[in-house]
């Protein structure tokens, strides 16, 4: 049974129409952003738990309850902290370049299901923690996780999505972190409120509820036809899937595509070698950069730390949980706007938009603590609940640009023979800057204060300038015919374009 979404041939197209196969295997797949999501938001609000930091950061708790002369801004400075919510990214940083080579030769979905298990045991761990280290071990467990699960979910996406609906089929892997974080900020807000100091356990075992659900699921995902034709020769059983997914008899030229991509794909034996060739310079340089500004738009400041934010500028426990749930459904709300309208109005746009969005309310937080709230006592209700309405505009707009975008652009710009190593060096780059960003936020908060804010604004002129200059649009585009949008570029053209020369003159 197939939705009556036509994807026509011609312009470079397929034939071929959304099916509800295509629909429900992506919907399956998409639960790892769920299980990314959720941890988000619940290592965010556990850590503003009292019962949770006197039990396992006492001196966190001592300065935010008894030191009346340490700095607002520095009440949550601790190493050991950071180091509860970062450890994950450490975790999943050396699994995505394990994830790259299952991907590759065993398929998404062994990916997917080994994402799904080490989750729910570092889920079960977490919740059952009585020390800092059986916690921190935990934190590991899910980072190795979500290494898998973000290295082969956006590729998985990408691969079975018709190319006029790639955008939105893609953009549900953010839609889907987004959900995961509000619902993690929904539990905290109702854990919080538990007697006897336990409701942290509540939240950090409920993770295993996702991590179920997608290990469950993806013993029944299909395959991509592109990882069937990659890591077998039976094109019949392909052409059988790829008829499946796309809801039609007639895939010849899309088959076709696939086959040259594979036969391709299959002569490189050393993938992380051949994306540093001149070749394939502009997906190695969008590899790096575009997860790189994605981690230093100061996302995660407000996904780890809002509700120590919150806090700061003097909002209560309870009420800073319920603001961290509003800006989560704000966030949500502006991904799932850009999953229908990515595909109409293009990847270069949102980001634009998005990045002035970012900008503009970066700079109104950051003058409004800087003039309102200093090293002792609280901001005024007024400008409190100002900031937090400049936080939700701000995450509106990396909601509907840099969030999806961030996922979106590098799944789907990799020729076969490159996919799986420029997904793993794009996923390790956003582990290293997340960790980077969580491990010194607190420690930056505490010497910059309201700089920050400023801080991570002159670093979204500059990604909002790369995308203007060097990233070409890329919606409605096969992504097995990617490669020729670098061909018609004004700057990368020159690049490539001077390596097709060199290639076509040694085949002389």
């Amino acid at each position: 049974m197939a939705v009556a979404l036509a994807v026509t041939g011609g312009g470079g197209q397929y034939n071929g129409r959304m099916t509800w196969f295509v629909v429900l295997s992506c919907t399956m797949a998409a639960m790892g952003g769920v299980i990314f999501g959720y941890d988000i938001g619940i290592s965010g609000g556990v850590t503003s738990m009292e019962p949770f930091l006197k039990k396992f950061f006492p001196e966190v708790y001592r300065k935010m309850k008894v030191d009346t002369k340490i700095s607002n801004y520095c009440k949550f400075d601790s190493q050991l902290l950071t180091s509860f919510t970062s450890s994950l990214y450490i975790a999943g940083l050396v699994a995505t370049f394990f994830a790259s080579s299952v991907t590759k030769v065993f398929g998404r979905k062994l990916s997917i299901l080994t994402g799904g298990a080490a989750f729910l045991a570092g889920s079960a761990l977490g919740g059952a923690a009585f020390n800092v280290y059986m916690l921190i071990f935990g934190r590991i467990l899910l980072g190795i996780g979500v290494g898998f699960a973000n290295q082969s979910v956006p590729l998985y996406l990408s691969e079975m999505a018709p190319p006029r609906y790639r955008g939105a089929i893609n953009n549900g892997f953010q839609f889907s972190i987004g959900i995961g974080a509000l619902v993690a900020n929904l539990i905290n807000f109702g854990t919080e409120k538990i007697e006897g100091g336990w409701g942290w356990r509540i939240s950090l075992a409920m993770a295993g509820v996702p991590a179920s659900i997608l290990t469950l699921g993806a013993l029944f995902l299909p395959e991509t036809p592109s990882s069937l034709i990659q890591s077998s020769s039976d094109h019949d059983k392909a052409k059988q899937l790829l008829q499946r997914v796309r809801g039609t008899t007639d895939v010849e030229a899309e088959l076709e595509d696939l086959i040259k991509a594979s036969s391709i794909s299959k002569t490189i034996k050393h993938p992380f070698k051949k994306i540093i060739q001149r070749k394939y310079r502009p997906q190695l340089v969008m590899a790096i950069a575009i997860p790189f500004f994605q981690q230093v738009t100061g996302i995660n400041v407000i996904a780890f730390y809002a509700t120590l934010l919150f806090r700061t500028i003097g909002i209560g426990e309870s009420a800073s949980l319920l603001s961290s749930v509003v800006t989560g459904v704000i966030g949500a709300g502006s991904t799932f706007i850009s999953m229908l309208i990515v595909d109409k109005f293009g990847r270069r746009a949102l980001f634009m938009v998005g990045g002035i969005q970012m900008l503009i309310s970066q700079i109104l937080i950051g003058g409004i603590m800087a003039t309102q709230l200093g090293d002792h006592g609280t901001v005024s209700q007024g400008y409190a609940y100002l900031i937090i309405i400049l936080i939700c505009i701000y995450v509106a707009g990396f909601g509907w640009s840099w969030g999806p975008l961030g996922w979106l652009v590098p799944s789907e710009i990799y020729q076969l023979e490159i996919r799986s190593a420029g997904q793993s060096i794009t996923v390790a780059v956003s582990f290293i800057f997340t960790f980077i960003v969580a491990q010194t936020f607190l420690s930056m908060l505490c010497h910059l204060k309201a700089g920050i804010f400023f801080f991570f604004g002159g670093w979204v002129i500059v990604m909002t300038a790369f995308v203007y200059y060097l990233l070409p649009e890329t919606k409605n585009v096969p992504i097995e015919q990617m490669e020729n949008v670098w061909k018609e570029h004004w700057f990368w053209a020159g690049i490539v374009g001077e390596e097709d020369e060199k290639i076509k003159i040694q085949g002389v």
